[in-house]
């Protein structure tokens, strides 16, 4: 089954341009421009080329995505919802292949990204059937006027989406921006960029007019660029690290672009010595070890209440021994490899880091024999917040434990960092539950629970970890432009000048 699934995405490759360019338009473009290799992560093979994207390419789909707006914003609501529907479904019935491709290219383990494809129809679904009550506003009367908001989709949008999850987070940040009425021109991350180009194929096989959505593949500092300095991409949603955020918004600068980041983190869990010890274990190690740490909401730091943490740590230390490591198709792996070997080079050298700053390895601290990209799941133990380990995103199966003494000092030490994505809180206390909670600077915080989405509720982070929240009717407020109508009753009093 492992190689039939490895074959069903090789074959899924297969079947698409090679070198693989462009869709723009309703139709595939070969590229013009200069190829780059994709590989493997779990064998270091290279499985295809890929174009960087032209300045004329580049233009061409932005101009489809702007010819295409006027139309598609006046499309009704639910004729929007239709199509995402069918898109969803196309989704469902591909799921195996989506998720094969995934593993393949990004590196990541069935036994996550089989549901992965799944998330990304609800995503869509989600957002279809809100799509008729997009434009909708509020009433807000006075005595003397009835104003009313109405909202109109703000134009074409640039979405810029990373390479760890990339089939799903395409999904979160697109199905949005078409329920809203908007047209998308995407740019997915340029190491895992083909389980994106089976969304933009699926859309148009569910009849999703052409020009609604394009997709151009190209490198950041190139294609990247261009496409988040257009004038007439109108806002640009993206996910990745902080640095690339922040050059983005220089990027979109001059045209007043409006932005929505989810940026990176260093997301603490924090667990008293009230905790169900056994539920605060088995989170902090799902959220760590799980989609081989490369993860914005992963609890890389986790903090233990002094009085249990040794006992907290050896039981950390023995799990994460026994981690099954090995090739991403087998269900039963738990840990994959990393996506490329640039970020494996990255992470590795957080090992030498670590001793440096006095910190101890408890587990792994070095590359896996073989092919591949693969790094050992890590635990440091002995750190402080002091050292960089505690502080820097390492994107990894890295996980540092550092104990606290008291509230105070948890809440400290976890805000202790430039980023406020994520927090996860284990407490058998309400009262310190919703102290602490109040008191972390992080856009979310679950309470005794892992990472569990509610696609209402909003989704973002704070200080380096992004601009804005996604989710729900938050989403319309990036995609879409609020316009409020003052209509007199007719008998306020307006100052007479120069009678």
């Amino acid at each position: 089954m492992t190689n039939a699934r490895r074959a069903a995405a090789l074959a899924a490759i297969g079947q698409m341009p090679s070198p693989l360019g462009h869709f723009v338009n309703g139709r595939s473009l070969l590229g013009a421009g200069e190829g780059f290799a994709v590989t493997e992560p779990a064998s270091g093979e290279i499985i295809g080329t890929v174009c960087d994207a032209t300045e004329a390419e580049l233009g061409t789909a932005v101009a489809a995505a702007k010819a295409a707006f006027p139309k598609w914003a006046a499309t009704s609501g639910d004729k929007r919802k239709a199509v995402l529907h069918k898109i969803a479904d196309i989704i469902e019935a591909r799921a195996e292949e989506i998720a094969a491709v995934e593993c393949l290219d990004a590196g990541q383990c069935w036994r996550f990204m089989s549901k992965a494809a799944i998330r990304g129809a609800e995503n869509f679904r989600f957002f279809a059937d809100r799509a008729p009550m997009a434009n909708d506003g509020q009433t807000l009367p006075t005595p003397d006027h009835l104003n009313y908001t109405t909202r109109a989709p703000i134009g074409p949008v640039a979405v810029i989406t990373p390479w760890n999850t990339p089939f799903m987070l395409s999904t979160w940040k697109i199905a949005p921006a078409l329920a809203a009425g908007c047209t998308v021109v995407h740019k997915p991350a340029e190491w895992a960029p083909y389980s994106a180009r089976l969304l933009v194929e699926i859309a148009q096989a569910a009849g999703l007019p052409d020009g609604v959505f394009n997709s151009v593949n190209g490198l950041g500092e190139t294609t990247g660029k261009r496409l988040t300095e257009h004038p007439d991409i109108k806002a640009v949603a993206f996910v990745g690290e902080s640095k690339t955020g922040s050059a983005i918004m220089r990027q979109g600068a001059d045209t007043l672009k409006r932005v929505h980041f989810e940026l990176g983190g260093k997301n603490p869990v924090i667990v008293f010595d009230d905790a169900d010890f056994e539920r605060a274990l088995d989170a902090a190690i799902f959220m760590i070890y799980s989609l081989n740490g490369e993860r914005c909401t992963s609890s890389s730091r986790v903090l233990v209440q002094a009085s249990i943490h040794d006992r907290f740590v050896e039981r950390l230390a023995a799990r994460a021994r026994n981690l099954k490591v090995g090739d991403p198709f087998d269900p039963a792996t738990e840990v994959g490899p990393l996506i490329h070997p640039r970020h494996c080079s990255k992470v590795l050298g957080y090992m030498d880091i670590a001793r440096a700053d006095g910190a101890a390895i408890a587990v792994g601290g070095e590359a896996m024999a073989g092919k591949g990209y693969f790094v050992q799941p890590t635990l440091f133990t002995g750190a402080s917040q002091s050292m960089r380990i505690a502080k820097e995103e390492i994107f990894g199966p890295v996980l540092t434990v550092i104990p606290f003494t008291d509230e105070a000092d948890a809440i400290a030490k976890a805000n202790d960092v430039v980023y406020g994505l994520a927090a996860y809180l284990w407490t058998g206390d309400v009262g310190r539950a919703l102290r602490v909670s109040d008191a972390l600077e992080a856009g979310m915080v679950w309470v005794n629970s892992e990472n569990v989405r509610h696609l209402p509720t909003p989704f973002g982070g704070t200080k380096a970890s992004g601009i804005g929240r996604d989710g729900g009717d938050w989403s319309f407020d990036f995609y879409m432009e609020t316009k409020n109508v003052a209509l007199a009753r007719g008998g306020h009093k307006i100052q007479r000048l120069g009678a």
